[in-house]
């Protein structure tokens, strides 16, 4: 199947060709019919296989063949599609998908976000747009001070709304739902289907149609997963002996909490390894700068958190780290997804402690395999040593709503024996040597 196939305007499939894309990833060849047949869908579909596209593309057709019905020469457009993310970043990508794809249709859109001013997204909203893509937030925000007309909403999308759960934003979703047309489309993507959000699709779509690819939950298969077990107190010096050592030259670092990203990003500075933070605290400027950098590699490595990451997209990304397992297995599966895209192959490695064996038997139990593990020599981990607890929440999003089954205790204590009571192995196999570091043939660019 090619797009030219799945009944697209002209203007549109221009744009397509322009970005060298002529054929639909499985999401796109689902998605794009679906939503063009104007039902209410929930798609299940992980990071970085192409859903921006599979409902940004159908939502510019339908837009453009039904016409400006409630416009006029002289009133402002109103806002006819609305689309949520979770995140600044997410919704940068989304718009920019938008305006790539719907250069060549009389078509307007817009982008808004906290962490920036907002007298200049008044102003913007004052003249109308078609698309609007916000995160829940700030378009609450607006709503209070009546900047924003949303009565007119042909087609509402919630991206990533999984993340959006996890992310505290249910009540600000259910009070932009409110004031919405009950005659409307809805479309609902997801990277899984949990019971929360079974929930919020069972009160929001109208006989939906579901479409889930992939397997759910699955990591991607071209990607090359591996734990380097180390001592909590060494894991940046391996960090920084992985970089050196395999000439890693676009690497993205994920750690649990912003104080450890500052951190480590000053530790890397002292190795002559250039790096740069993204996080809740870091203002929009200096969070579209680090990404811009990195993207254009300029930048070795960039240290995330989990929150912050959302909507970085990066073509043939070649490492992504887990400095610190996340708090949520899920995130797990977030965070390797930002490699091995597009058919490339990607590497992605975590350094996990002795703090982190039950986060990484909940990862391994979600994922459904278990982790190739690979002990670097002069890190060899101390294997009398005992478990800390880690308090498993993030605290890069105040609202976060706590996991089921974890709120905000701590981490059980990580037994030294296995379940049966026999002395667990940290570095895998007590007979196996020492594995020699995993050397890159570079960018892989």
């Amino acid at each position: 199947m090619s797009f030219s196939d799945l009944g697209l305007a002209d203007g549109i499939l221009r744009a397509v060709t322009e970005t060298g894309y002529t054929t639909p990833t499985p999401i796109q060849a689902q998605a794009i019919p679906a939503v063009l047949a104007g039902g209410d869908l929930l798609a299940g579909a992980q990071t970085g296989t192409g859903k921006t596209a599979g409902f940004t593309l159908p939502i510019l057709h339908r837009l453009v063949t039904s016409g400006t019905p409630h416009a006029s020469a002289t009133a402002a457009r109103p806002i006819r599609a609305l689309v949520l993310t979770p995140t600044r970043e997410l919704a940068a990508q989304v718009e920019e998908s938008v305006r790539t794809y719907g250069k060549y249709l009389n078509l307007s859109s817009a982008v808004i976000f906290g962490g920036v001013g907002i007298n200049p997204q008044i102003k913007l909203l004052k003249h109308g747009v078609d698309i609007l893509v916000a995160t829940p937030g700030r378009l609450l925000d607006h709503m209070q001070q009546g900047t924003v007309n949303l009565s007119k909403v042909e087609i509402l999308v919630l991206d990533e709304a999984d993340r959006m759960l996890d992310m505290g934003f249910i009540k600000d979703i259910r009070r932009v739902l409110a004031v919405l047309p009950k005659n409307r489309q809805n479309l609902l993507f997801s990277a899984t289907f949990s019971n929360e959000i079974k929930a919020l699709a069972e009160g929001l779509l109208n006989a939906p149609e579901v479409i889930e690819v992939a397997r759910r939950n699955s990591t991607v298969e071209v990607i090359e997963q591996k734990i380097h077990p180390v001592d909590r107190d060494k894991k940046h010096p391996m960090l920084a002996h992985l970089i050196k050592t395999n000439n890693w030259s676009q690497v993205l670092v994920f750690t649990r909490t912003k104080h450890g990203a500052n951190k480590l990003v000053e530790q890397l500075e002292k190795d002559g390894i250039s790096g740069m933070a993204i996080h809740g605290n870091k203002s929009q400027s200096a969070r579209t700068r680090a990404l811009s950098e990195f993207k254009d590699g300029s930048l070795q490595v960039l240290v995330a958190t989990d929150i912050a990451a959302r909507g970085i997209d990066i073509d043939q990304l070649p490492h992504v780290v887990n400095y610190d397992l996340p708090n949520v297995p899920e995130d797990y599966v977030h965070r390797i997804g930002r490699t091995g895209r597009a058919g490339a192959t990607g590497e992605a490695v975590s350094l996990v402690c002795v703090d982190e064996l039950e986060m990484l038997k909940d990862i391994e139990k979600l994922i459904k395999r278990k982790l190739v593990s690979e002990v670097i020599p002069g890190f060899e981990p101390d294997l009398n040593a005992k478990p800390q607890a880690i308090q498993r929440r993030s605290n890069d999003a105040p609202g976060r709503r706590p996991q089921q089954g974890r709120g905000n205790a701590p981490a059980k204590s990580a037994k030294p024996g296995g379940p049966n009571g026999q002395a667990r192995n940290f570095g895998g196999n007590a007979n196996a040597r020492p594995a020699a570091p995993h050397r890159s043939g570079g960018r892989g660019r």
